[in-house]
């Protein structure tokens, strides 16, 4: 099969023409995610859902290889991923691995076009763009650390509160395994657009293109039109 993580997606926010060139995609999403709120939960549903659909995923405790340093591994990763879902949920911003990654996003997000699908797992998107409740809590606990810089903390807020701009999906009433579903759909198709805008410049491939969509049960004709 095709990998799915050749091509270039639709963005959030587009690239300027001042910044530099997107590497060749590595991983078709990143997940950001805090481990003890959703890891064994929400997010494992949610990575092998995304498995099952031969959607190339990036998930910290399956990829990194042993030795390896991870700040820079990680911060890789999303620099070659095409799509970022930041799962924000209670004890989110009390990590800064967390806070950390979620600058790096919000920065791919501005240079390099990386599109941003958030999940708000059982907390109000205003909680984080303002940083209210269990997000003001570990700001202070965060203040507190001589080890974290203020300017640091600052790209912290920043990119919480662009993130928490950004229409996602927002666990309220809802079931868990519809929003995977929703979510799954998503990335599907703006992969597929992908697939559709490279066959019309590639001859041949279309019809390889059509056969690989039908394995992923995703209608060719919504996007070949």
């Amino acid at each position: 099969m095709v990998p799915l993580s050749t091509q270039r997606a639709s963005s959030s926010v587009p690239p300027s023409s001042s910044t530099s060139p997107r590497p060749q995609w590595t991983y078709d999403v990143f997940l950001n995610f805090h481990g003890e709120d959703t890891g064994k939960s929400f997010t494992d549903h949610l990575y092998t859902a995304l498995e099952k659909k031969g959607i190339i995923a990036f998930k910290d405790d399956e990829k990194l290889e042993r030795g390896k340093y991870i700040s820079l591994e990680l911060l890789k990763a999303i620099r070659e991923s095409m799509y970022a879902i930041p799962i924000i949920s209670k004890n989110y911003a009390s990590s800064r691995w967390c806070l950390i990654e979620l600058a790096q996003i919000v920065e791919c997000m501005r240079e390099t076009g990386l599109t941003v699908l958030p999940v708000f797992y059982h907390v109000d998107p205003s909680e984080v763009r303002n940083q209210t409740g269990a997000f003001a809590e570990a700001f202070a606990r965060h203040e507190e650390d001589p080890n974290i810089d203020m300017e640091k903390m600052q790209t912290w807020r920043v990119a919480l509160k662009e993130v928490g701009n950004i229409s996602g999906w927002h666990f309220h009433l809802r079931y868990e395994s519809t929003i995977v579903q929703e979510i799954i759909k998503r990335i599907l198709q703006g992969l597929s657009r992908n697939f559709s805008t490279l066959s019309k410049d590639l001859v041949g491939i279309e019809s390889r293109v059509e056969e690989m969509m039908n394995i992923l049960g995703i209608d060719w004709m919504m996007f070949a039109l």
